[in-house]
């Protein structure tokens, strides 16, 4: 199947308050371009350096969403550039984008990322310690990011129960963060969850954000 047809395919399966961002990452420029002439303006990249070539040689319309890692001594690269930073895992990170982005006069919004996998290898805060982070309240003198809501990757498996049960977990935190913490925030509305394997689930438990590759790029070379 053709780009256009796999992005026809699930533009079918995704309700019209749930935004697409296509997973770019380790795609070359030219299927990009092919996903944007499609009518597609959001896409998201996880390395800095890829990121940074492909920004250059695509069209600035683009929003760029960063959905990977992000080491605090790249986010002076990334700052200017992204419509959304998706992987806030640490406070110290998101002080750091602050930083960058009072230097440059620009507001950042950001996901915080939560931790709800089995995998030791991903990242983000462990939910109580992402509450403990809110009650400190340090977040709310970093003036030039906005906390949009929360980002979460479920754990990698057969197990639909399993994936079920993380995405469920997340989408109370999200209510809990939201009631406690960003009731008089109207820009805290975000909850980015659900891959290529499991969006369907992740729509049903209240994804805003899917974050989609291989179903319509294929799989990365």
């Amino acid at each position: 199947m053709s780009i256009i047809s796999n992005l026809q395919h699930i533009r079918k399966n995704i309700p019209s308050n749930v935004k697409l961002v296509c997973v770019s990452k380790f795609h070359s420029a030219e299927v990009v371009l092919q996903a944007y002439n499609a009518g597609e303006r959001s896409f998201g990249e996880s390395r800095v350096q890829e990121f940074l070539k492909k920004r250059k040689s695509l069209p600035q319309d683009i929003q760029w969403h960063f959905i990977g890692h992000l080491q605090t001594n790249k986010v002076k690269s990334v700052v200017p550039f992204v419509a959304l930073i998706q992987s806030v895992d640490s406070e110290k990170l998101l002080l750091e984008i602050n930083n960058e982005a009072v230097k440059i006069g620009k507001t950042v919004d950001c996901l915080l990322e939560v931790h709800i996998a089995q995998e030791t290898s991903k990242y983000g805060f462990l939910p109580n310690d992402l509450i403990s982070f809110l009650l400190k309240n340090n977040w709310k003198a970093m003036k030039n990011v906005r906390i949009c809501g929360l980002m979460a990757m479920a754990t990698f498996t057969n197990n639909t129960a399993q994936i079920d049960t993380e995405m469920q977990s997340l989408k109370q935190l999200f209510d809990r963060t939201k009631s406690e913490f960003f009731a008089d925030c109207e820009y805290f509305t975000e909850l980015s969850m659900g891959m290529t394997d499991d969006y369907k689930i992740a729509i049903a438990h209240g994804a805003t954000i899917i974050r989609i590759g291989s179903a319509i790029f294929g799989q990365r070379a």
